[in-house]
């Protein structure tokens, strides 16, 4: 299509007249609206089916710039210039895009390495796992059987002991009998040999021999035979009762042994005794502990009050029985008291036709700061809901613009501001603020006020969304066929490399939570709809364990942060820093700076190495904070702790 050439309106007529003039009074210039012809046609006629689309619909534009530098030659030179910049800039993206394209393959390829890695070492860990659990039992076993050989062995030794002695009682009593019976015999035996030496000088006498000399050798025989007599009757008496050297190494080879075996059996016992009187103190702790639980409950039994009949509620709120069941269904005392107070509140809030302004102090929200009247809007739970979430989702895409997180307060009333103008901005910001207030039982909403209010820090927020992103992530690797189905296996799996600092019982809890069963474990679940929101902010069972698990990690974290930081009352950031080294090594650098900075309520470089904040505020302000253990917990000995006050569970 060739376009004539025409001249716009002049400068000076167009300068001298109103925006509203000329809206009312001059029409487009015919130069005009043939370029914007022109460009209709040509974006109609594109193929947008086939690849970079964005490419088919940028050429029509170009060729309309071109068309307006012919026509307009004077601000040619100058729209080229711009034209080109912009040209460059888009070839510049263009090859940074395709650069980026191979780190992406590359980052795909190591993630897909290292998830295996890491599944296959989770393996190795439970093949472990399974020998060690089997070596304890052997091991145990043992132990029982080695306690009863003590048994045993103890018994043998207290019968031997009696054995040993009656023995020894019969030894000596055979000895004195034999030293008796020696006395005799050699008596017998002396005087058998004088009568044969009588009887032989009888017979020398009849011989004729001398008698001096027979006397005499009778005397000296005597004599050697009282000697050889005593020394006879001394080796029995010494001797008579030894065993053979091979006997008695023998037998003290065997009393070695069983000393080592009574020794080790001794240990043993002793070990045994140091743990049953460790279990009896601990059964002892326990039995106190339950007396004591057991006073309570009769004390709050005396005193407290009869259980409420909620189902008279069913005639008063609107609906009538159905409904009443849907929103009791449940639920405890304290939170049926919640929705009676926010049933009968949105009631009264939608009779409002109005709001009183809080006026311009500066003690007031900078959204709530205004004079007069304030039109109520009557929004609906669903309309409130829809209208958070637009406001997350904008503020995400400024926030990323500008590089840095703004105010939520303050972006609250700009958003109202660009939308619907100045005027009727606080309408939209008092009705907002008046339902999320009423609304706390509703996870969004309930979210949404304490971070405006500022009781909340943003970060947790970001920190859910990240969570959820980072399951959906390994849930959609472990997912390789794109099913959209998994196992509880691969569930299991997918949890444990999004979550590798949860333990095994919390895996268990999401994996229950997601809805599969452990006497169906092949069931199939559709993993996607797990992350489904309905109109009025209400998540799957899943999202919400993952946020109470978020709960329960946090208040234990900082319970054992206020154990570590002892009795302090002034924390300095020294005292804070090391405490956090301390109980979580794996935390990085810039993470504890961030920790500091948010106790302190100052940025890492006006920091007051000597400044002192009280304990208490430190607490309130890192519980108000999206505080996470980095690292693996430590094993630390147990301390004097003192209680965090209980926080309210964040949606």
């Amino acid at each position: 299509m060739i376009l004539q050439n025409r001249k716009p309106c002049s400068f000076p007529e167009w300068q001298s007249t109103s925006k509203e003039q000329i809206a009312a009074s001059v029409a487009k210039p015919r130069y005009l609206e043939e370029l914007e012809c022109h460009l209709r046609k040509e974006l109609q006629s594109l193929d947008l089916t086939k690849g970079k689309v964005q490419e088919l619909r940028l050429q029509p534009y170009r060729e309309v710039f071109e068309f307006f530098m012919e026509e307009f030659r004077t601000y040619k030179p100058l729209l080229a210039s711009i034209k080109n910049e912009y040209e460059l800039t888009i070839a510049h993206l263009k090859e940074k895009i395709r650069s980026l394209e191979s780190v992406n393959v590359i980052l795909a390829t190591a993630s897909d390495q290292y998830t295996r890695q890491v599944l296959a070492l989770q393996e190795q860990e439970k093949i472990e796992i399974t020998e060690l659990k089997k070596d304890r039992i052997y091991l145990l076993k043992l132990i029982d059987k080695m306690r009863e050989e003590k048994c045993s062995l103890e018994t043998q030794v207290s019968k031997m002991r009696k054995t040993v002695a009656a023995e020894y009682l019969r030894y000596l009593s055979e000895c004195d009998a034999r030293k008796l019976l020696l006395i005799d015999l050699n008596e017998m035996y002396r005087q058998k040999e004088e009568m044969k030496l009588a009887t032989t000088v009888l017979e020398h006498e009849g011989k004729g021999e001398d008698s001096v000399k027979v006397t005499l050798a009778l005397k000296m025989a005597r004599q050697d035979l009282t000697k050889a007599q005593v020394e006879l009757n001394t080796l029995k008496a010494n001797y008579g009762d030894v065993v053979p050297r091979r006997d008695f190494e023998t037998q003290e080879q065997k009393n070695h042994e069983l000393s080592e075996k009574m020794q080790i059996l001794q240990k043993d016992f002793e070990e045994l005794q140091e743990e049953y009187d460790t279990m009896l103190e601990i059964h002892k702790q326990v039995s106190e502990e339950r007396d004591q639980f057991y006073n309570d409950f009769l004390d709050v039994q005396r005193s407290s009050t009869p259980r409420p009949y909620w189902g008279k509620c069913a005639e008063v709120i609107p609906g009538g029985v159905e409904r009443w069941q849907t929103l009791s269904k449940g639920k405890t005392s304290d939170q049926l008291v919640d929705v009676l107070l926010e049933d009968l509140g949105a009631a009264l809030l939608r009779e409002k036709d109005t709001f009183v302004a809080l006026g311009r102090s500066e003690k007031v929200p900078v959204f709530l700061r205004c004079d007069g009247m304030v039109r109520n809007k009557k929004l609906t739970k669903k309309e409130v809901v829809a209208i958070l979430r637009e406001i997350w989702k904008e503020k995400m895409t400024i926030d990323l613009q500008k590089g840095r997180r703004t105010s939520l307060s303050e972006f609250f009333l700009n958003f109202f501001q660009r939308r619907y103008g100045d005027a009727i901005a606080f309408d939209w910001t008092y009705t907002i603020f008046e339902n999320i207030k009423l609304f706390r039982t509703n996870e969004t909403m309930s979210l949404f006020y304490r971070i405006l209010i500022g009781n909340l820090d943003e970060g947790v927020y970001h920190s859910h969304l990240q969570q959820l992103t980072s399951l959906l992530r390994e849930l959609s690797i472990v997912d390789s066929s794109n099913t959209g189905q998994l196992t509880s296996e691969q569930f299991s799996v997918a949890l444990k490399s999004a979550f590798p600092s949860k333990t095994e019982e919390q895996i268990q809890e999401l994996t229950e939570s997601a809805g599969y069963k452990l006497e169906n474990p092949e069931d199939l679940v559709m993993y996607k709809l797990l992350f489904l929101e309905d109109e009025e902010g209400k998540t799957e069972p899943l999202i919400a364990k993952l946020k109470k698990q978020y709960n329960n990690d946090k208040k234990s974290y900082l319970r054992e942060l206020r154990a570590e930081l002892g009795t302090l009352e002034e924390v300095r950031p020294d005292d804070l820093r090391a405490a956090f080294v301390i109980l979580d090594p794996g935390l990085a650098e810039h993470i504890l700076d961030t920790y500091i900075s948010l106790a302190f309520q100052t940025s890492k470089d006006q920091l007051d190495p000597a400044g002192s904040v009280p304990l208490e505020t430190v607490m309130q302000r890192l519980k108000a904070g999206d505080i996470k253990r980095q690292g693996i917990p430590v094993q630390t000995e147990p301390k004097h702790t003192i209680p965090i006050a209980e926080e309210s569970e964040v949606t």
